[in-house]
C-alpha cells in the first residue's frame, strides 16, 4: 500500500515521457522551433527591422531635382517689338549639406541597430516564455499524477476501513471520515487536471502556431548546471543582454537627431538654372536661393530633440538597473529552490515516508486509528508537492537567468 516518493515522482515523469500512442508528442525543441516560425510577436519585430533598414536607405537618398517649364505668346504693343512665342525651362537642385546629411544617416543606422537588437531580445523573451510554459505543463501534469496516486491510496484505505466496519472491527464514523477524505482527494485530482488544461492552453498561446487538439508535451527537467557567482552573472547580463545595447542605440539615435535639428538651423541652399527663349533673344540664368530663418529658427524642434535625448539617456540607465535587479531576483529564487531541494533530498522526504509507513503498520495491527494514517498521508502529500514545486521553481529561475545572460544568443540570430 505504501508508495515511495521517488517511485511516485518517477512514475509521474514516466507518464510525461510515454504518452498515449494516439497523441502527437511535442518536445521542447519542437515547441521552440514552432514558436520561432509562427509567433506574431517575432514577425512584428522582424517587420520593424525591415522598416528600419528602409529608413536607412531613405536617409542616404539625395533630394530630387525639380524641373519646370512654361510657354507663352508675345504680342507687341509698340513699334519695333516682334511678335512670337515664349518658352522657359528651369532646373533646381537642393543641396544636402554634409552637416545635415551625416547625423541623419547616423540616426537611421542607430535605428537599424536598435531594431535588430529588439528582434534578438524578442527572440530571447519568446524562447524563455515557451520554456516556462512548457515546463509549467510538465509541472501540472506531474502534480496531477501525484494527486491521482494519492486518490488511489485513499481509495485503498477507504476499502480497507469498509471491510473493518462491516465485520465490526471499526466504528461507522471512520468510514464516513474516509469517504469525506476520498471525496476531497478526488476534488484535488480534478483541480489538478484543470490546471493541466490551463497550462496547455497557455503553451498554445505562447507558441502561436496551430497545434493538434490532442498533443502531448513530453520531456523531463534537465539537471541543474553549475552556475557562476552572482557578480559574474550580473556582468554577463550587462554585457550581453540585447536590451542594454538597444537602449544605447536609442541614445545614439536621439543624439544624432539632435545634431540634425541643430544643423537644420543653417539654411539649405538651392541651386537654380533657367533657359528662357524670346522671339529675338535667348537668355540663360544660374543662381542660388537660400531661405531666411526669420520666423522659424527651429527652437521647438531642437527642444523636442533635447528632451528625447535626455529621456533615452535616462531610459538606458533604467534598463541597466532593471536587468541587474532581474538577475539578482532570479538568482535568489534559484538559490532558495536549491536549498529547499537539498532539504527534501537530505531527509525530509524520507522522514515523511517513514512516518506514513509506521502509521499504516500500526493501523493494520489496530494500534492506531484511521486519523493517524490520514495525518501522516496528508503530511507526505504536502511534502511531495512542495518538493515538486521546488524543482520546477528552480528550473523557472534557471530559465530566467539563461535569458538575462543571453546564453543562447546565437540561436536568436536570424
Amino acid at each position: 500500500m505504501r508508495t515511495t516518493t521517488t517511485g511516485m515522482l518517477a512514475a509521474a515523469m514516466l507518464a510525461l515521457a510515454a504518452p498515449a500512442a494516439a497523441q502527437q508528442q511535442l518536445d521542447l525543441a519542437t515547441a521552440l522551433s514552432l514558436a520561432e516560425s509562427s509567433s506574431p510577436r517575432l514577425r512584428i519585430a522582424a517587420s520593424q527591422v525591415d522598416g528600419a533598414r528602409s529608413g536607412a536607405v531613405t536617409a542616404r537618398q539625395y533630394p530630387n531635382p525639380e524641373v519646370g517649364a512654361a510657354a507663352g505668346q508675345q504680342n507687341a504693343r509698340v513699334t519695333g517689338v516682334p511678335n512670337g512665342s515664349l518658352g522657359l525651362i528651369g532646373l533646381s537642385q537642393q543641396i544636402d549639406l554634409p552637416m545635415v546629411r551625416e547625423p541623419r544617416i547616423r540616426s537611421a543606422d542607430a535605428g537599424v541597430e536598435g531594431s535588430e537588437l529588439a528582434l534578438a531580445e524578442t527572440r530571447l523573451l519568446l524562447r524563455a516564455n515557451v520554456k516556462q510554459a512548457f515546463y509549467d505543463v510538465l509541472r501540472r501534469k506531474a502534480e496531477f499524477e501525484l494527486a491521482r496516486d494519492n486518490q488511489r491510496l485513499f481509495q485503498q484505505i477507504r476499502d480497507r476501513i469498509a471491510v473493518r466496519v462491516n465485520v465490526g472491527e471499526a466504528p461507522k464514523f471512520e468510514l464516513t471520515r474516509a469517504d469525506a477524505e476520498l471525496s476531497t482527494a478526488a476534488n484535488v485530482t480534478n483541480s489538478a487536471q484543470l490546471r493541466v488544461s490551463q497550462a496547455v492552453a497557455t503553451l498554445r498561446a505562447v507558441i502561436g502556431a496551430p497545434l493538434p487538439p490532442d498533443f502531448e508535451a513530453v520531456g523531463a527537467l534537465p539537471p541543474p548546471p553549475a552556475l557562476p557567482s552572482l557578480v559574474v552573472l550580473r556582468e554577463e547580463a550587462l554585457l550581453r543582454y540585447p536590451a542594454i545595447p538597444r537602449a544605447d542605440a536609442e541614445v545614439k539615435r536621439a543624439q544624432a537627431r539632435l545634431e540634425t535639428e541643430r544643423a537644420l538651423r543653417i539654411p539649405q541652399p538651392t541651386l537654380r538654372a533657367d533657359y528662357e527663349r524670346e522671339p529675338e533673344v535667348d537668355k540663360y540664368r544660374v543662381g542660388i536661393s537660400i531661405p531666411i530663418p526669420i520666423f522659424n529658427q527651429r527652437q521647438g524642434q531642437i527642444g523636442e530633440a533635447v528632451a528625447a535625448f535626455q529621456q533615452t539617456t535616462l531610459e538606458a540607465e533604467q534598463t541597466r538597473i532593471e536587468v541587474r535587479l532581474a538577475m539578482e531576483a532570479a538568482y535568489s529564487r534559484y538559490e532558495v529552490a536549491a536549498t529547499q531541494i537539498a532539504q527534501f533530498e537530505g531527509g525530509l522526504l524520507k522522514q515523511a515516508e517513514n512516518a506514513l509507513a509506521v502509521a499504516e503498520a500500526a493501523f493494520r495491527f489496530g494500534e492506531r486509528g484511521f486519523i493517524d494514517v490520514l495525518d501522516a498521508q496528508r503530511v507526505l502529500r504536502q511534502v511531495r508537492n512542495d518538493f515538486l514545486a521546488a524543482r520546477f521553481d528552480q528550473q523557472s529561475a534557471l530559465v530566467e537567468i539563461e535569458r538575462l545572460r543571453a546564453a543562447d544568443y546565437e540561436a536568436t540570430k536570424p
